[in-house]
């Protein structure tokens, strides 16, 4: 029996990414209404200053301490991926690249948020790094995808060794194997779930 966990090869273009799973669609929901409501703003704002928000600087902070949580969380599985590594790193690039232009533009626009080109740099800036953003949960989510179906071709591997067993010996060997692999995938799935 061998504990290697085997290379599965999935028939995935990173190139060509979409949502496909609720986990991802979750993740994105909020930055998906905060870009909306930065879309849906009037277009002509008033030319008042009065309306200028006064804790901008904390909000933008706060958006760039989410973007390095996330990129701190990305690089820790690009480090253990074993598929689509040199992808993941390209998108932790991309995510790094748009984050710092969105953070040039939010500052140029709060200090005149009643310029509307200035509004619409920050948009467009926000919806690239939502695309970036999107972009690395989705590889992230492949490749846990992938290393629950590497550990459960284990599983399965285990459970026809079970299957064959010839001897009292082998059989409490070979059950003792299945036992630890069945609870390694059930605490891998269980950790999806969360």
């Amino acid at each position: 029996m061998s504990t290697e966990v085997p290379n599965i090869k999935l028939k995935i273009d990173p190139q060509d990414l979409q949502i496909q799973t609720f986990a991802v669609e979750k993740l994105l929901e909020p930055l998906i209404i905060q870009v909306t409501t930065l879309v849906n703003c009037p277009q002509n704002p008033s030319s008042k200053k009065k309306g200028r928000s006064k804790r901008a600087h904390v909000l933008l902070a706060s958006v760039e301490e989410a973007t390095w949580n996330l990129l701190d969380k990305g690089a820790k599985i690009a480090k253990e991926a074993t598929v689509f590594k040199e992808e993941l790193h390209s998108a932790l690039q991309d995510v790094r690249k748009e984050s710092q232009a969105l953070r040039v533009s939010a500052e140029e626009f709060t200090s005149d948020p009643c310029y509307l080109p200035k509004r619409q740099a920050v948009v467009q800036a926000a919806r690239a790094l939502l695309a970036a953003v999107t972009r690395l949960l989705i590889l992230a989510d492949v490749v846990d995808v992938a290393y629950l179906l590497e550990h459960l071709t284990v599983f399965q591997r285990t459970f026809e060794s079970l299957r064959n067993v010839s001897s009292k010996a082998d059989l409490q060997k070979t059950y003792q194997k299945f036992r630890k692999d069945l609870e390694n995938l059930d605490y891998l799935a269980y950790k999806r779930q969360q």
